[in-house]
């Protein structure tokens, strides 16, 4: 196994672009753009770049690529990143330019980058700054390493932001893009360790070295402190499984915290999920080692939490297990009883994501936390709503939904907000316990937020459902097939925003 992402050194630039040094010099494009601030260019290109787009091969549309020799110009090529119509420009489209720009790099063994800001666009030279740096970071990860046959893994190693101005403020943002990019790639990393590498116990003691280095306090919690705090749920789901469960515990406190919140963040932490006796079908079942993609997004974000000094309080909690059908494994009918004491009849043990969450949302209520936020690749029915482009977002109050709906748009990680009308709950109804474990096929996203809800008391809650975003199924110019790490940065934009929400 090799190494799986790198950091390139990453510095600024105000130099006219055609003294930019570098491979690749990357360079957002518009549609019917005259590219009259880069004078010169198609020039250097020796007319390639006027008789491409003459003939419609290279017309800005979003996201196409052309990558083109330039002479008299200190790069020793270009790449045009096209944005689409200049009008519709926003800046997760120079986050995907930056990372789309890395990628051909990378792919043309080209180690030495720069990335330019178009003038006339609106974006402030700061925002620009942190989403090209997270973009190049993002860029830098590698999908792939178990592969032994392949060619030797090329790394961009040094990059150049061609931005407007120089202050200790832009390099600030640089510095924040960079930490929310590595702290992504890590969440990618863990994501994508297959179930017999990345056991319960293996998460856990990579989740207690990632969070030390960051400066995180940790805590792991073993079977035996599990059943001492009576997490049923939890409990419930490790049964089948001849790995015992864990609970990871973090906390950022900082010593100038804002008075009064504390973020509660929970992830669901299913090292592989077969869906117990309620078994999944073979097909595609191997995607299931990334159901814990969302602990992932909690750790990568208490990881940039603490590296970036958040101002606001945060308690994290990641329950992790892994859901087999084993001989000792719950089975339909059974009852749990959660940490909270209220009963769940288990109509289907595929169903396992939200009874964890429900004993580490409880947990982390113990812990203090004032405003929750849990995040799990919980249900299908996410998928057959929003597609595997957004997320969904459900909680309540309204406010608190749309707090974590701003942070996801300057994370880049599109999410959209779906109801959770109590009428819903309807569809829980047991007749021996207090609720079931799901709610059958319709409205199925909505009933397994619900369930989640039951137990996060009156706190303003948001439960991000990923199912849909967690993994690339196919690959894009600015996304490689595999994990994606979203929410990580959401999160972590989230706390770095806590003066705007505190008083929620």
């Amino acid at each position: 196994m090799h190494t799986v992402h790198s950091t390139p050194s990453i510095g600024l630039t105000s130099r006219p672009s055609p003294d930019v040094d570098s491979d690749l010099l990357v360079i957002p494009v518009f549609e019917d753009d005259d590219l009259g601030d880069l004078a010169g260019l198609d020039e250097a290109s020796g007319g390639d770049i006027g008789r491409a787009r003459a003939r419609g091969e290279f017309r800005g549309k979003a996201f196409d690529v052309l990558v083109t020799p330039v002479r008299g110009w200190k790069a020793t090529r270009v790449a045009l990143i096209g944005m689409g119509p200049r009008g519709e420009f926003a800046l997760d489209q120079l986050r995907r330019a930056a990372i789309a720009g890395g990628l051909a790099a990378r792919q043309r063994r080209m180690t030495r980058v720069a990335i330019v800001q178009r003038s006339g666009t609106g974006l402030p030279s700061e925002r620009a700054a942190q989403a090209m740096a997270e973009g190049v970071v993002l860029a830098n990860f590698d999908a792939a390493p178990y592969k032994t046959t392949e060619p030797p893994v090329v790394w961009l190693e040094e990059v150049a932001l061609r931005v407007d101005g120089e202050s200790p403020a832009l390099a600030r943002a640089v510095d924040r893009g960079r930490v929310l990019g590595e702290c992504s790639n890590l969440a990618r990393e863990l994501c994508n360790e297959p179930g017999n590498s990345l056991t319960p116990r293996v998460f856990a003691d990579r989740a207690r070295a990632m969070a030390t280095a960051a400066g995180l306090k940790v805590e792991v919690l073993d079977e035996t402190r599990i059943a001492e705090l009576r997490m049923g749920l939890l409990l419930g789901v490790a049964r089948g499984s001849q790995e015992p469960p864990w609970l990871i515990v973090l906390r950022h406190e900082p010593d100038r915290a804002i008075d009064g919140p504390v973020l509660g963040l929970v992830g669901k932490g299913v090292t592989f999920d077969t869906g117990g006796i309620s078994i999944k079908p073979a097909e595609n079942m191997d995607k299931m080692k990334d159901d814990m993609a969302g602990g992932a997004a909690v750790l990568g974000a208490m990881a940039a939490i603490s590296r970036l000094r958040a101002p606001v309080r945060c308690v994290a909690v990641i329950p992790t297990t892994e859901n087999m059908p084993g001989g000792r494994a719950i089975k339909p009918g059974d009852i749990l009883t959660s940490a909270e004491g209220k009963t769940v009849e288990v109509l289907n043990t595929d169903a396992e994501g939200r009874l964890i969450l429900g004993d580490g949302v409880w947990y982390a209520r113990q812990l203090g936390a004032t405003h929750l936020v849990d995040v799990a690749t919980l249900t299908g029915a996410c998928v057959v709503a929003l597609g595997k482009t957004t997320t969904g977002l459900f909680g309540r109050p309204d406010s608190w939904v749309e707090q974590v709906r701003r942070a996801s748009d300057r994370a880049g990680d599109r999410s959209w907000p779906m109801p959770v009308f109590d009428d819903y709950k309807e569809l829980l109804k047991s007749e021996i316990a207090d609720f079931t474990n799901t709610g059958g096929r319709a409205g199925g996203a909505i009933t397994g937020a619900l369930f989640i809800k039951e137990f996060t008391g009156d706190l303003p809650w948001t439960h991000m459902d990923i199912a849909g975003t967690a993994w690339a199924e196919d690959a894009k110019p600015y996304q490689p097939k595999g994990p994606t790490g979203v929410a990580v940065r959401t999160l972590a934009e989230l706390a770095l925003d806590g003066d705007s929400w505190g008083k929620l």
